[in-house]
Formats: C-alpha cells, sequence, structure tokens
C-alpha cells in the first residue's frame, strides 16, 4: 500500500477526531482506514492517536507528525494539480449553499457552468447548515451575510438587500407600517433560518435598530415564508432574492424601505491552498462574472418602495 495513502488516512482521522468522519471523507470503508493508520504506527514504531469508544485524540508524536503530514499532502497535491490544470480545469467539484439562494438563483449558473466545464462533475448539497469544508470534503461554498471563518478564503460576489414586505391585500385590510414602532401592531411570518426570528433589525451605524415582532406562522425556509406573504398572511422579511419575481409582479410591497440595514453580500468560500485547484478558481471566477454588476434580484420593483415616515 502506497505509503501516501497511510499519511492521508491518518490526517483525516486526526483533523476529523473521528475514523468514521475520516473515512467517509475519503470515500473509503472505515475498515481500510483503520489498516492503514494501524499500518502507518506499525511502520513508525510509534503511537500517533489515542483511541477510546468515544473519541480519537493525537499523541504528542502524533500532533507534530500531523503539522508535517499536512505540508507533505499539500505539496503532493499541489505537484500534480499544477501538471493537471495545464490542461484546463476537471475533476469533481463539490460545492454548498443555501436552499433558498441555490435552488432559486445559483442552480441556472451552475448547470451553465457545467456546460461550459465539461471535464468538470458538480457534485451540489443544498443546506442551511453551516459545513464544515476542510472535514467533510467540499471544495468550495456560497454563503450569504457575515461571514466567521477567517480560516477560508472568501471572494465577494454579489450584494443582498433585505426587503420587509407583504400582500397588497394584507395591507389593505391591516394598514401599512410607516414607522416600525407600527409593526408591533401587525401580524409577522418568521424565517426560523435566522439567528432570531422574533428580532428584525434595521437601519445603520449608530442608527441601527432592533424590533421584536411576533407571529403564528414560523417556517425554516424563504419559500414558504414567500408563499404565505403572497397569500396575505402577514408582513415579511426576507432576502431580497427570495422575493424578487413576487415584488416585481407587484404580488408582495416593499415597505419600511427607509428603514434597511446595509447589504449584506453573498461569497464563495474555498479552503486556504498554497495552489489553488483550476476547477475552484474556474468556478468561482464563473460566478464573480455572472453576479457582476447590480444583481437581478434588485431590478424591476425599486419604484414601488412607499415613503417611510420619520418617527
Amino acid at each position: 500500500m502506497d505509503r501516501l495513502d497511510e499519511i492521508r488516512a491518518f490526517a483525516a482521522v486526526a483533523e476529523a477526531k473521528s475514523f468514521t468522519q475520516g473515512s467517509r471523507k475519503l470515500g473509503v470503508s472505515g475498515a481500510q482506514v483503520s489498516k492503514l493508520v494501524a499500518r502507518l504506527e506499525n511502520r513508525l514504531g510509534a503511537r500517533l492517536l489515542n483511541r477510546t469508544t468515544r473519541d480519537v485524540s493525537l499523541t504528542d508524536t502524533g500532533q507534530a507528525y500531523l503539522e508535517r503530514a499536512r505540508d507533505l499532502i499539500e505539496q503532493f497535491d499541489a505537484l500534480e494539480n499544477s501538471v493537471k490544470d495545464q490542461a484546463g480545469p476537471s475533476g469533481n467539484l463539490k460545492v454548498s449553499a443555501p436552499v433558498s439562494f441555490g435552488k432559486g438563483q445559483l442552480t441556472p449558473a451552475l448547470l451553465d457552468f457545467a456546460s461550459q466545464c465539461l471535464a468538470v462533475s458538480l457534485d451540489v448539497s443544498f443546506s442551511d447548515r453551516m459545513v464544515n469544508l476542510v472535514e467533510e470534503g467540499f471544495d468550495v461554498a456560497v454563503r450569504i451575510g457575515h461571514l466567521q471563518d477567517s480560516s477560508l478564503v472568501a471572494r465577494k460576489l454579489a450584494a443582498v438587500r433585505m426587503v420587509t414586505c407583504a400582500a397588497p391585500a394584507y395591507l389593505a385590510g391591516a394598514g401599512t407600517p410607516l414607522t416600525l414602532g407600527e409593526l408591533a401592531a401587525h401580524e409577522a411570518i418568521l424565517d426560523t433560518n435566522a439567528r432570531d426570528a422574533t428580532v428584525w433589525r434595521f437601519g445603520r451605524g449608530t442608527e441601527a435598530m432592533e424590533v421584536r415582532v411576533h407571529g403564528r406562522l414560523r417556517f425554516n425556509g424563504a419559500e414558504a415564508c414567500v408563499e404565505a406573504a403572497v397569500r396575505g398572511m402577514g408582513i415579511l422579511r426576507t432576502p431580497a432574492f427570495a422575493a424578487a419575481d413576487e415584488l416585481r409582479s407587484g404580488r408582495l410591497i416593499p415597505v419600511l424601505c427607509n428603514y434597511e440595514p446595509e447589504e449584506i453580500y453573498v461569497h464563495a468560500v474555498y479552503p486556504h491552498a498554497r495552489h489553488l485547484a483550476a476547477k475552484v478558481r474556474a468556478f468561482v471566477d464563473f460566478l464573480a462574472q455572472r453576479y457582476a454588476g447590480e444583481p437581478a434580484w434588485h431590478q424591476g420593483w425599486g419604484s414601488r418602495h412607499p415613503v417611510a415616515a420619520a418617527e
């Protein structure tokens, strides 16, 4: 068995702190990974991992070995990629993206990229869970909002406005809120993907404000929230891309626009590497070009903004 396979197996288990997760990352059986790690330890004559029924941890020797092993694996991968890249982007590209943006906005771009780069295979996962790119083997993720993981490289792709909106029928019956204080009298449709679905944030800088809202409808996804709003069941606060078609058609009307916060951003994020694989570079460049300029989800409905009164 190739020694590099042993080192890869050890690094995967050590980083995941689990033989099961390590084998999943490598796409091989747990028994095979266990055999490779045991063979490496026997060959070195040293224990690299402490194993218990609950977890796996590094020995002091294992920690020192892992630091060198990472460099070796990265250098080897960079060497191979530098040769492969001469023929252009190729191989399997594993992508993570949030559900609403992925299905509604990203899918056409993914299909166009696949049509353009025939040597690249796409493995796309739509999930609102914050995946661990390294441990779960993702090449790149599309993320929206404020980024927290400084260990990843991030490239800004597009801006996203938050919009507060409701159906004309709802506003006709319940009235159009012109100040933030009036939201308390309205039925809110809550997207539980938010950090706190009952707190809506408005304004910017020193004028930033938080408003607590209430409502009987809660969904963990923008699509259901938008549908409920279109049916006149309350006021919704959502990213513009999730309701762009409804805003253009007038099925939803934006309100309180003068209070909206600074735009958030769509990013492509990927792990640091000395040599960025051509497939990742090509994909990120494609998305950056695709979303250059004013995003389509901001166009065609701005003139519908009602004027908010001063509080």
